[in-house]
């Protein structure tokens, strides 16, 4: 077992699939007057759990997990983004990375409290 491992738990591979999927819901975001251009999305649950208990890196573990959105309703361009969705998907993610950050922040300073003897 790896020390970060020891440290941070599922969190350090819980932000590494954040942020990935946050690149991903950003590129929906950006290319949603694209034609053809099909959504995508990490399933994040499934994609920890790959990480995790399988032991597989998190950019594998996020390859491994993806999936393409299917869409309320069919654009005629065959672009499947729909912007509100993958906004509201990018902000509840963008919180939830800065929740795991924030933990992870407090663990490292308590850490270096520790290590300088306070």
């Amino acid at each position: 077992m790896a020390i970060n491992d020891q440290l941070f738990g599922i969190h350090g591979a819980s932000l590494a699939l954040r942020s990935q999927r946050l690149a991903m819901l950003a590129s929906n975001i950006a290319n949603a007057a694209t034609p053809n251009y099909k959504a995508r999305d990490i399933d994040f649950t499934k994609a920890l759990d790959l990480a995790t208990a399988q032991g597989k890196g998190a950019d594998a573990a996020a390859r491994e997990s993806v999936a393409y959105r299917v869409p309320l309703q069919s654009s005629l361009d065959g672009n499947t983004v729909e912007l509100s969705t993958e906004q509201t998907e990018f902000a509840e993610n963008a919180v939830q990375y800065r929740t795991t950050l924030s933990f992870l922040e407090g663990r490292i300073a308590t850490v270096m409290q520790a290590l300088r003897g306070e």
